[in-house]
């Protein structure tokens, strides 16, 4: 599904893997972030193989609202990084997409120890 923007001249097709790839490299920028995560499926999916996608977007009216799991560095301040994510993601999407995000919601699903600590220890 994308999401459709309609002028008096022409229409805008905006693909939900843009609005994903977008929110992936505005993760990224946030000191503290290791790496995407796949999440696990819901209680439906729990007998189904495999996982699901780190970011999911769901589209509706004029409004986005991204869901996004995420593997944090070890020492990161958890509170602080996901603010600042969740902040980047908006702004970025926004600015770049012109559509609304209405909601940002990062789920923490693991932390990521540099192989230099682990040598040190």
């Amino acid at each position: 599904m994308e999401k459709i923007k309609n002028n008096q001249l022409a229409s805008l097709k905006i693909s939900r893997d843009v609005i994903a790839t977008i929110a992936k490299v505005a993760a990224y920028e946030i000191d503290g972030v290791a790496s995407l995560s796949e999440r696990q499926r819901n209680i439906r999916g729990f007998f189904s193989k495999g996982l699901t996608r780190p970011i999911e977007i769901t589209l509706s009216d004029d409004f986005a609202e991204i869901d996004i799991c995420l593997d944090l560095e070890y020492g990161a301040r958890i509170p602080d990084v996901c603010a600042a994510v969740q902040s980047n993601i908006k702004d970025n999407v926004q600015t770049m997409t012109g559509i609304i995000v209405s909601k940002v919601n990062v789920t923490i699903a693991g932390i990521a120890f540099s192989k230099t600590g682990e040598q040190e220890q």
